[in-house]
């Protein structure tokens, strides 16, 4: 999109918010880039130089727009949707793999080699993932100068820096201003969005932003509906449930709001800020671009008033991608009420539990390395679908399945159906909740099925598959709206409990 410079200009003339995110606008008379939507008055198109994410911007010289922070843009919804190296990549770098493992171990999580993975990712971003990562960090450290109390350098080592100096050179150099005085800025306008205090928990409130329209109903109903008691809960009209995250467990709650979706934090180390939120906006796919998806589903008439009816829909996803895949191994075959009875009673026998629990949040869901030893008491269910069950788990211990950020879909996909017991409506719900897979159809599901008569097409499986294909690749929000059709709970925005 960035390299029609016809169509940027359009989009930043019109100051169109669709395309925050998509590029970044840089100015050469002010050294300031802006996301397309900023409300400053609009530099004459000579003037304007385009960049396909903001580590490029920053490595062209330019620092960001005070006014309009395009560092919190909405995500490029091309890393989530596309299954190539550069998206797997991207993928992986929000979830802060190159923080922690480095670039090296980027590559080998991706089966490449640095060199390859420097020259593709460079060639789209105009930046490389170390340059990136960067980006990352300075965003993560913004929100820690502005949303709390710590001390600079306990800021400086949760947002990653390995030294003060260069947590402060990259903050001026991001920001055109130093650490201590976007601190002062925001104390004269607000008081830091920081909790309780508490020997177990940080706590910070954030605003996660996304592109509208969003539909709450669907989204966060269906993690209610199936939610597992210990691990996720319905409380204060918010959507809370444990992490497991690479320093320690957290918490998150999620509520939605017109303009952002609300999201309370409370992590065991503070290094893990910028991953919390990665995986709090994979969880809700607050990256999507929903006008796309819309108009895309729209051209078939039959499904047209469904999405009039309900622009917006988006797919809920997992915090934990493991986790989704166990549940969805338990869900085979029984009712939703079933399969939460089932999880939870593994909470409760192999979960780690938290050291302060939040409400009624008590357990991590248990890791599979765990999970594999489950003895039958445990598993209440036919013998064919513990074995499934532990199958599943081995697989994951051992890392037999891919369900990282950066797993090859059709691979995982593949190495998924080769499990005993797992068969194609397995394989695509794992691929929806778990891998963000936009086209991923369950097309045996009863719900699916039921949706399809709905809007007058053979029920069959395969006249749906048939039919399904004018939606792809959007088949994942095809399915949202066919659930929809009837009148159950993941329907609806949960009632206050």
């Amino acid at each position: 999109m960035y390299l029609d410079t016809e169509a940027c200009v359009r989009a930043v003339s019109s100051r169109d918010a669709r395309f925050d995110g998509w590029f970044y606008t840089a100015v050469r008379t002010t050294g300031i880039y802006c996301r397309p939507s900023c409300p400053a008055t609009t530099p004459r198109p000579r003037n304007m130089v385009f960049y396909p994410s903001s580590a490029a911007a920053q490595a062209g010289g330019f620092r960001a727009c005070k006014r309009c922070r395009p560092d919190t843009s909405p995500g490029s919804p091309e890393w989530n949707c596309r299954a190539d190296l550069v998206a797997r990549a991207m993928r992986l770098i929000a979830d802060g793999v190159v923080d922690r493992e480095g670039v090296v171990g980027l590559a080998r999580r991706l089966g490449y080699s640095v060199r390859q993975i420097e020259r593709q990712v460079r060639g789209e971003l105009g930046a490389g993932p170390l340059a990136l990562a960067r980006a990352q960090r300075a965003q993560t450290a913004r929100l820690l100068v502005e949303t709390s109390d710590l001390p600079m350098s306990d800021v400086a080592f949760a947002a990653g820096f390995g030294s003060i100096r260069a947590f402060n050179d990259t903050v001026r150099e991001v920001f055109a201003s130093s650490p201590r005085d976007m601190r002062a800025r925001v104390r004269r306008g607000a008081p830091a969005a920081v909790g309780e205090p508490s020997a177990t928990w940080h706590q910070m409130h954030l605003r996660l932003p996304f592109r509208r329209p969003l539909l709450p109903d669907n989204l966060f109903g269906h993690l209610v509906a199936t939610a597992v008691p210990g691990v996720e809960e319905w409380r204060d009209g918010a959507y809370r449930r444990t992490l497991r995250l690479p320093h320690g467990p957290a918490v998150i709650a999620l509520s939605p709001q017109p303009n952002y979706i609300s999201a309370r934090l409370w992590l065991s180390d503070l290094r893990d800020l910028m991953v919390a939120t990665s995986r709090c906006r994979w969880l809700l796919d607050l990256d999507a671009d929903p006008e796309a998806v819309d108009a895309a589903l729209s051209l078939d008439p039959r499904l047209a008033p469904l999405v009039a009816a309900a622009p917006g829909r988006r797919v809920p996803r997992s915090g934990d991608a493991d986790e989704m895949a166990i549940r969805i191994v338990l869900g085979q075959q029984i009712s939703t009420k079933a399969a939460r009875t089932h999880a939870a009673r593994l909470v409760q026998a192999y979960g780690d539990p938290l050291k302060e629990p939040v409400g009624g949040l008590t357990h991590l869901f248990p890791e599979p390395a765990t999970l594999r030893r489950t003895t039958p008491e445990h598993l209440a269910m036919p013998a064919s679908r513990q074995r499934t069950l532990l199958a599943m788990a081995e697989a994951l211990a051992e890392d037999a399945i891919d369900l990282t950020a950066g797993a090859d879909r059709e691979v995982t996909k593949a190495a998924l159906l080769a499990l005993p017991g797992i068969g194609p409506w397995s394989v695509e719900s794992i691929a929806m909740r778990a891998l963000g897979d936009p086209d991923a159809f369950p097309v045996s599901d009863l719900g699916i099925r039921a949706g399809i008569k709905e809007i007058g097409v053979s029920d069959k499986i395969a006249s749906i598959l048939e039919e399904s294909l004018v939606w792809r690749p959007w088949r994942a929000y095809a399915a949202q709206h066919l659930w929809a059709t009837s009148d159950h709970e993941i329907n609806r925005m949960p009632k206050e409990q």
